[in-house]
Formats: structure tokens, sequence, C-alpha cells
């Protein structure tokens, strides 16, 4: 009887354990984040919860990463944009999530910022080099981009005494709806252009040094 007896506390206890190591269900684990640049349904992050629009950064030249972490220059590029990229979930992006004749961040979270590290001519216009903040008012058929000395202003409510310079450049369809809102440098025969694309919207601004 006693061994019968020592036999079930033994059962016991270890089912006991077995129940505490269980691991709790998946979706119990999940939180919920209010922000709407911040992933809804997540598993917990012990340090920050995890954003949907990461940070992202272009250089141009294009490759000047590669070249300035394989040694082959020691030359600073002639310019970089840093802008979180948010995705498009699904949404209609241009005419809904952001309406035309509307200022737009050109991104997500903070405010965009471009950076040039030598003088530049963009549209007949000379920008010296420095750090300025990037936004834009987006139409059907055209953007007017617009250059900010404002740095610090998150990118939602834009000053427009501090605007420097405000360029018309015209927008293109794309043949591929792009989930990703992306920019990036392409080189060109006079310097490069900044491409920005999103859903099925292309814009360029053409920028010479």
């Amino acid at each position: 009887m006693k061994f019968l007896l020592v036999c079930f506390i033994l059962f016991s206890f270890s089912g006991c354990n077995n129940l505490k190591q269980k691991p709790v269900d998946e979706n119990q684990q999940q939180v919920e984040i209010r922000d709407s640049n911040i992933l809804k349904r997540q598993q917990p992050n012990p340090y920050a919860a995890v954003d949907v629009s990461p940070m992202d950064i272009a250089y141009s030249p294009a490759d000047y990463p590669i070249l300035k972490m394989s040694g082959k220059t020691s030359d600073l590029p002639v310019a970089r944009i840093i802008y979180s990229r948010p995705h498009r979930q699904g949404r209609v992006i241009f005419g809904g999530l952001l309406k035309y004749g509307e200022p737009w961040r050109l991104g997500a979270n903070e405010a965009t910022e471009i950076e040039f590290f030598k003088p530049v001519t963009i549209l007949g216009n000379r920008v010296q080099a420095g750090r300025y903040i990037l936004y834009c008012i987006p139409h059907q058929k055209s953007w007017t981009i617009i250059f900010n000395s404002n740095l610090y202003s998150w990118g939602l409510r834009n000053d427009g005494s501090k605007d420097l310079f405000k360029f018309e450049i015209p927008v293109s369809s794309t043949p591929v709806i792009l989930e990703y809102f992306t920019m990036v440098f392409k080189e060109t025969s006079a310097g490069a252009d900044l491409i920005i694309a999103w859903e099925n919207v292309e814009a360029r601004i053409p920028i010479q040094f």
C-alpha cells in the first residue's frame, strides 16, 4: 500500500511539472500594439515593439557601402537618404491612404532626411551640401518635392516657413505593384536620379553633380 501511495505522489508531482513546463499557447503570447506603424499582433520583444516600417538608408553612389567596407574608397558619398519603409498591406495608397494635394513625409515615422556631401544641382537650382528634410505633395500626374530645414520635425506637421526648395516632378505608372515603399539612387550620365516608388507609381528627382 505504501508503495502504491509513493508511486501516486511521484506521478502527481511529475504531472504538475509537465503542466508547468508546457508552452503557453502562441496566441496567448501575442500582444496588441495600437501605433499604426507597429505590428498589430506579434510575439513580445523584451526590449521594444517591432516596427513594420523599419528605417532604411540609400547612398549615391548606390554601391558606396560595399566600396567603403572593402576599402576601395576613403571618400564620402555624394548623397544619402534616410527614411522609414512602410508597406502597402492591401491598401490603396495614392488617392486613398495618401490624399492628393496633402503633404506626405515620403515614408513613415520620422521625417525623411536627405544629406548632400557636396553641392548639387536639382532642376536648375543649386543645393548646398548639408542635411534637409524631404517631403512631398502628391498629385495624380506630378509631385511637388520640398526641401525643408526643420530637421527635427518628425514629419507630420511641416513648417512651411522653413521650406528652402520646391520642385515639380512628373510621376509615371509601373507595371508591377510594389509592396514596400522604396527610395534608391540610380546613377545617370549627369549624376544620379533619386527614385521614389510605391504601389504602381514612380517618381524621379534628377540630381546633377
